[in-house]
């Protein structure tokens, strides 16, 4: 087994395990749909819009947002967590939703079968240049890829404040800008609009935050995770390095470095 294939593997374990609790810890989730959605409308396909990709669907936070704007089109639902299609279709049983587990690096899709392309917060688990390969390929000339991904300096403050502890890598780093961007390139896919402000989690203490972390699935995936809980020493040195970034508001934070990125693949040149 090689060790991408073994990443895949713990990113579908830990969303398979978080299934369950993920409508209830998402609120960052349900922000980043809503300034997709907003990227979607003003960046549309050229021509109708029949058969839209959700890539990376969870449990369907963007199926409402996807049919509002598009109520004529079939929405492909894709995740490669099994468990979180089941919750999907507890929470979206409409017929225009066709629930789909796969890859997002291996689309079983046949190539220009898709006018549109959504994936919010599902690419950071992905190498850019294989699922934006994928995408482009699935996509019909004239089609949108609305992508909402993670940057490096997502939960910054508790990867400063990991470096307290120890020296593991506690918190993941993602692909920069830069690379989404290389990849579109040679992908043939054409950037035509961005939006890179961050959004925050907020909770009143630090056990807050990193229980909404775990909730929805996005733990237990870096390449250096520590193998056994913190002990109590270690928990206080946490907490009081990570107190250095509490809000006037009396909230802790946690950042996540939103990349918004509307890629188009160009119409055929006659």
């Amino acid at each position: 087994m090689t060790e991408r294939h073994r990443h895949k593997q713990r990113v579908r374990k830990a969303f398979d395990s978080a299934a369950d609790s993920y409508d209830r810890a998402a609120a960052v989730q349900r922000e980043v749909c809503h300034r997709l959605a907003a990227l979607a409308a003003a960046t549309p396909p050229s021509g109708s819009v029949s058969r839209i990709l959700d890539a990376g669907c969870g449990t369907g936070f963007g199926l409402d947002l996807i049919a509002r704007a598009h109520p004529a089109a079939q929405i492909v639902a894709l995740d490669f967590a099994p468990a979180m299609l089941t919750r999907l279709r507890q929470n979206s049983p409409a017929a225009a939703v066709a629930p789909l587990c796969a890859d997002l690096e291996a689309l079983p899709l046949a190539s220009g079968a898709i006018d549109a392309v959504w994936s919010s917060l599902a690419l950071q688990w992905c190498d850019p240049e294989l699922a934006l390969a994928e995408m482009a390929r699935a996509l019909r000339p004239g089609g949108v890829a609305w992508i909402a991904t993670l940057g490096p300096a997502t939960l910054w403050e508790l990867r400063e404040a990991f470096a307290r502890v120890d020296e593991a890598s506690h918190v993941i780093r993602f692909h920069p800008p830069s690379d989404w961007i290389a990849a579109a390139a040679k992908a043939g896919l054409t950037p035509i609009a961005r939006d890179l402000d961050p959004a925050y989690a907020l909770a009143p203490d630090l056990r807050g935050l990193l229980r909404d972390i775990k909730a929805i699935g996005a733990h237990s995936v870096g390449e250096q995770r520590r193998r056994k809980p913190l002990g109590r020493a270690a928990w206080r040195t946490l907490e009081a390095a990570y107190e250095a970034h509490r809000r006037p508001d009396g909230l802790l934070p946690a950042t996540y470095d939103l990349i918004l990125l509307a890629l188009e693949k160009p119409e055929a040149v006659s």
